[in-house]
């Protein structure tokens, strides 16, 4: 058994493998401390006929078929310890390789980030900060019946894959009517969390707060258009941790110039960071954040956590909890 770390950047390996792990890893998984890249597996075609496992996170090179088949002849699984594996999964697949990934792990933070943000929405926190900053303390006052804060109120929640099922038990606690679209979510699913199915046009007309957690894909972009946004309510909320792709930004970026009693919360924007000079900047009532929802820090170590157990699964003959199929790559993020 021999297994490698494969990274172009190998200050991603040390962030978020610990050494405890990193050392777990190289007792259990014959695990070479060395990062290799790409360009170290064309400069050494022979070097690496012998790796059975790959561990990686971001920064994970696309490897081309003929690549894999020729360079890794012995690999059995890739062990990423990220989020999405869309850029360089498929190729791994077609050549028979298992891959897995701690989507899991990274979806936590991000579900704990959107909750927080749901809550203090509701409260009204975000525009009321901004009024009592610039001395509008009587508007305040008035603004306190307008925000109805969250028992009973209705949240909606788009796309409810991983993060969006998390997002939809972790609101449980809070007596939220949590509404959802997904076209992909089944009655049983829906039941078990809770959550009611509908439209688009009903989340953003009915629910003031409204939470992106669409897939990313082709299907997906600019989905989320002023045809949905002119619906939202009064003193509503629009929050993004998806994928700044999704959403037609002119359009939220006009609704927010037009209605300054709708907040837009963007951890994520369609390029990141905006350009210079995108009304985002200047709209008092848009707040953005540097894409800070996922796993930052230590928060990162349980990626590799979530792997190194996989890898223990994996090679023990038990049932894996994260594996990656050519199918899941059709509806995930």
């Amino acid at each position: 058994m021999r297994s490698i770390f494969l990274c172009e950047k190998d200050k991603n390996i040390i962030k978020v493998y610990s050494e405890e792990t990193v050392s777990l890893l190289s007792e259990s998984a014959a695990l070479d401390r060395t990062v290799f890249t790409k360009a170290d597996l064309l400069e050494d075609p022979e070097g690496f006929s012998d790796v059975e496992y790959i561990f990686s996170t971001w920064g994970m090179p696309t490897l081309e078929e003929s690549e894999i088949r020729t360079l890794l002849p012995s690999l059995k699984c890739v062990f990423y310890a990220a989020g999405t594996v869309q850029k360089f999964a498929r190729p791994f697949l077609a050549c028979g390789v298992k891959v897995f990934s701690a989507w899991a792990a990274n979806a936590i933070p991000v579900a704990e980030f959107t909750v927080a943000e749901i809550i203090l929405a509701n409260k009204g926190f975000y525009r009321q900060s901004r009024l009592m900053k610039s001395g509008e303390h009587k508007l305040c006052k008035e603004l306190t019946e307008e925000y109805k804060g969250n028992y009973g109120e209705k949240v909606g929640l788009i796309g409810v894959g991983m993060i969006g099922s998390l997002v939809a038990e972790m609101l449980k606690a809070y007596k939220l009517n949590v509404l959802v679209f997904d076209p992909f979510l089944s009655d049983e699913k829906a039941e078990r969390l809770g959550v009611k199915k509908t439209s688009l046009e009903e989340i953003f007309s009915s629910c003031r707060v409204v939470s992106n957690h669409l897939a990313n894909n082709e299907q997906t972009k600019r989905m989320l258009s002023g045809k949905y946004f002119s619906l939202m309510l009064p003193c509503s909320t629009f929050i993004n941790t998806g994928r700044g792709a999704q959403v037609v930004e002119e359009d939220l970026a006009a609704l927010l110039r037009e209605r300054p009693d709708v907040t837009a919360l963007l951890d994520v924007t369609y390029p990141e960071p905006p350009v210079d000079g995108h009304p985002f900047y200047s709209l008092p009532n848009c707040v953005l954040t540097p894409h800070i929802a996922g796993s930052l820090a230590n928060e990162t170590h349980r990626m590799a956590e979530y792997m190194a157990e996989e890898f223990r699964l994996y090679t023990e003959g038990l049932p894996c909890r994260y594996e990656v199929t050519e199918k899941m790559l059709e509806t995930m993020a």
